[in-house]
């Protein structure tokens, strides 16, 4: 018969069994007594070779220990050497919170679905960390809306190797190829935050070598992202906060005026765009922080809206909207793509 299969536990609640496990000894475990009998490993454990179990609980300890957690190892009266016999505690008191700070339940909740907000891949050491002590404390509060968290995922590949970065305030490279070059540029910089502004992720960062600023699209990050071994003392006002406020701010000051249709999809999506206002003569004032990418947006509307300023985004909509022309015309129809073509370039509504 073949073997039974063995249940997959998920990372980090072996991790949190462990946790709870040493927490609840004063002598300690002996690894023999952890692997045979907390969550994650007893359903691998066997009375022969467990070799390969043995070299997880070495990496899950060094896991637990950069978050934060004072893992002790206490020896065997003589058996001093013999790491066989080496047994394994949390001292309680070292990682508990000080007794004068206490949360009540629906702040204890808060502070649970902050953490759990971010699914595993992306979790930050912080929120992992935060998330590990508060269910060990006692924090899993039952508290219905946890139920309905929300859950933030990064598809850009660049994400995870910057959020690294930060954590180690390391310098980066990178290839980044900005709206209308032909060819990407190799960027050394140093993140000090990763930032969601109208649901694009974005890297604010710092240009070691003369001190500027500078926000990266993490889309428009096109090599690997590469830490390199050089670390860089950010100044104490390049956080997040302040890198929002400033998007915040270009997005305010910046605007663009459009015709729509009415009824149409366009009006109706960009009528509920956040700061968009009607003008007198009807015609819909939206605000932007990147003009590429409201000239994509607008592009995608195509006759249900036309551009009325300012005359460079008017400019890149028709680039847009006759370059998808061109694309489908056919080559055998010379006058009808002319035509086509032409009332692109009179009027982005063609």
């Amino acid at each position: 018969m073949p073997a039974a299969r063995v249940p997959r536990i998920p990372v980090e609640e072996r991790l949190f069994s462990l946790v709870l496990a040493l927490l609840a000894t004063d002598t300690g475990l002996t690894k023999t007594e952890i692997l045979s009998t907390v969550q994650g490993y007893r359903q691998r454990w066997s009375t022969g070779d467990n070799a390969a179990l043995e070299r997880q609980f070495e990496r899950d300890k060094d896991d637990i220990r950069e978050l934060g957690v004072p893992l002790e190892t206490l020896e065997e009266p003589g058996s001093s050497g013999n790491n066989q016999n080496l047994r394994y505690r949390i001292p309680r008191g070292a990682y508990e919170l000080p007794d004068d700070i206490a949360f009540s339940s629906e702040e204890t909740a808060l502070l649970t679905l902050a953490a759990m907000v971010w699914r595993e891949g992306t979790l930050s050491g912080e929120s992992r960390r935060a998330l590990l002590k508060l269910r060990s404390l006692g924090g899993a509060t039952p508290v219905p809306e946890l139920a309905y968290a929300p859950r933030i995922r990064s598809r850009d590949a660049a994400f995870e190797p910057l959020r690294t970065a930060l954590d180690r305030s390391a310098v980066v490279t990178f290839d980044y190829l900005k709206p209308g070059e032909a060819s990407a540029r190799a960027r050394r910089v140093v993140p000090y935050a990763l930032v969601q502004f109208q649901g694009r992720w974005m890297c604010p960062a710092i240009d070691p070598e003369t001190g500027g600023r500078r926000v990266f699209l993490l889309s428009r990050i096109v090599s690997p992202v590469t830490i390199t071994s050089h670390s860089w003392l950010t100044p104490d006002d390049a956080t997040a906060e302040r890198a929002l406020a400033d998007l915040e701010a270009l997005w305010e000051s910046q605007t663009a005026t459009v015709d729509v249709e009415a009824n149409s999809d366009a009006e109706t999506r960009l009528t509920k765009r956040r700061g968009t206002t009607r003008a007198a003569d009807g015609s819909l004032v939206i605000h932007w922080s990147d003009r590429y990418l409201l000239a994509d947006e607008l592009a995608s509307y195509g006759p249900e809206v036309r551009v009325t300023g300012p005359d460079e985004l008017t400019g890149l909509v028709r680039e847009r909207l006759a370059a998808l022309v061109a694309d489908h015309s056919d080559p055998q129809n010379d006058d009808a793509s002319s035509f086509v073509i032409d009332r692109v370039e009179e009027d982005p509504r063609a």
